[in-house]
């Protein structure tokens, strides 16, 4: 009797014990090995390190400087070249209260970017020629109506550009932060004279002040290449207009392009634009590496190009490489495919998801470009929230919840997100592993904090992908972060490595 007793208090206490060192909320559905951990506790960290980060005090926001030293010598299409990369909140003060008012402007800006691009792609697909389309001008524009035919789109919001690098233009060269985008192909940047410019973290651009600014012709090939241009006094003008009303002017020019100490390209073209209007905070302008043939990729012949986005609340940096590296040495390689209605965009071969170790059932047919170019999906570091279509999105979140039934639930629903989760009382978390799976075979296995992201400081964090109802899906930044992405132009290749920032 005694001894069955001494064993029922054994056993009570040995199962109190497994209680009291173990959080219900936090353990698991699923084996170790199908499981993944998130760091409640630094993400939450961070909420707080990017809220309290002073551009002013950081090395960053120098003064444009001439680059300074023996002349830089002239790239060539194999020469290897690499800029430091930089998220925008280490560049840009924030004006907000708390961290929650900076994730919702973030979504804002983000959804303003993603109906460009889908409607971008939509007119491509439907061979909407631009004279059919309105332009976008007021009284104070620069440039008059009949100057300058305008699409109501024809790009994505630069206001969600999260990342930037500083390159030099002109000669001598000027330094400036240049917004990095693969979903543009025209380079541009502020100049004088100012009809309306926003304010940058560097002096406005002086065409006047740089020996190689040359203004292109009206005939020449550049300016035909334009998606929208018109001539005034044989000089070519050009105008980008973007999804949320943003929009620049100027004149499309050439000069001579210096990456840091890695040497320099002349008679790349750009745009000098002097009526900067919309959302473009911080930068000079952008630096477009979309596909096309005006884009900075195409301009200087790269073979390849790569890029690892940080953390964009981590305060850190990374590198845009160019020729440095072949996507078959990644973990992971997926085909880099074209669209034959567009060529700005980077298509990349998709198959599916895993959640937990379990493959999400998802038609192929989902991810695929139709005869008619569209669907498909494409990599944007632009783009901030990974957007699938509606079937696609369902499906992987409705696997996620099924094996979350044991996590705190947080609010319904917060801006973009659906599926949301209360972390306020944890540490770290065991969640499922979510992975992509790219036609060929590979696949690549997400971190936690690229599917879970904080909304607030409070503890609240949300499944971090969104339903669309385009067919078009898009693999955004957090999604991206800490894994560099190659885009092998040669071999039609895209290889991602993670932790390679």
């Amino acid at each position: 009797m005694a001894s069955t007793r001494l064993f029922s208090l054994l056993s009570v206490f040995t199962l109190s014990l497994l209680l009291t060192t173990t959080d219900a909320s936090s353990r698991s559905l699923l084996p170790s090995h199908e499981t993944t951990v998130l760091d409640v506790v630094s993400s939450l960290q961070q909420t707080q390190h990017i809220l309290s980060l002073d551009p002013t005090l950081s090395s960053l926001t120098t003064t444009t400087t001439t680059i300074p030293g023996s002349d830089p010598v002239f790239l060539n299409s194999s020469s290897p070249l690499s800029l430091e990369l930089h998220s925008r909140d280490t560049l840009v003060a924030s004006q907000h209260k708390d961290y929650k008012s900076l994730v919702l402007s973030r979504l804002e800006r983000d959804s303003s970017r993603v109906a460009g691009i889908t409607t971008k792609i939509r007119f491509a697909v439907e061979g909407i020629d631009r004279s059919d389309l309105k332009p976008v001008y007021n009284d104070e524009t620069l440039y008059q109506p009949e100057d300058l035919t305008t699409p109501v789109v024809s790009g994505a919001s630069q206001g969600s550009g999260e990342y930037f690098s500083r390159i030099g233009v002109g000669t001598p060269a000027k330094e400036m932060f240049m917004v990095l985008d693969t979903g543009s192909d025209i380079n541009w940047i502020q100049c004088q004279p100012c009809s309306d410019c926003y304010q940058q973290s560097d002096p406005v651009f002086d065409p006047a002040s740089s020996s190689t600014f040359k203004s292109l012709s009206c005939s020449a090939p550049q300016c035909g290449s334009l998606e929208v241009s018109a001539c005034r006094s044989d000089k070519c003008l050009y105008q980008v207009s973007y999804g949320d009303g943003s929009f620049t002017v100027g004149d499309y020019a050439t000069d001579t392009v210096t990456f840091g100490t890695n040497g320099k390209v002349n008679d790349v073209a750009l745009g000098c634009g002097h009526d900067n209007e919309g959302l473009f905070t911080g930068a000079a302008g952008l630096l477009g590496l979309g596909g096309g043939a005006l884009s900075m990729t195409n301009q200087i012949k790269a073979t390849s190009f790569s890029y690892c986005l940080v953390d964009r609340d981590s305060g850190k940096s990374s590198s845009l490489d160019f020729n440095s590296v072949q996507a078959g040495t990644g973990d992971a390689t997926a085909p880099l495919l074209r669209n034959s209605k567009i060529d700005t965009f980077y298509y990349v071969g998709l198959s599916g998801f895993s959640v937990g170790g379990q493959q999400v059932s998802i038609p192929s047919s989902v991810f695929a470009v139709d005869a008619s170019g569209a669907g498909g999906v494409i990599l944007d570091c632009g783009t901030a929230v990974t957007r699938l279509q509606t079937q696609a999105y369902n499906s992987l979140r409705d696997a996620f919840v099924k094996l979350t039934a044991n996590l705190k639930k947080g609010t319904s629903s917060i801006s973009l997100f659906d599926t949301c989760y209360d972390f306020s009382s944890l540490s770290t978390v065991k969640v499922p592993t979510v992975a992509f799976h790219f036609t060929g075979g590979k696949s690549i296995d997400l971190p936690a904090k690229n599917y879970l992201i904080p909304v607030d400081d409070a503890g609240t964090f949300c499944f971090a992908f969104a339903p669309t109802s385009s067919s078009l899906s898009i693999i955004g930044n957090v999604q991206q972060q800490g894994t560099r992405i190659t885009y092998d132009l040669a071999n039609n290749l895209i290889g991602l490595s993670a932790n390679q920032c």
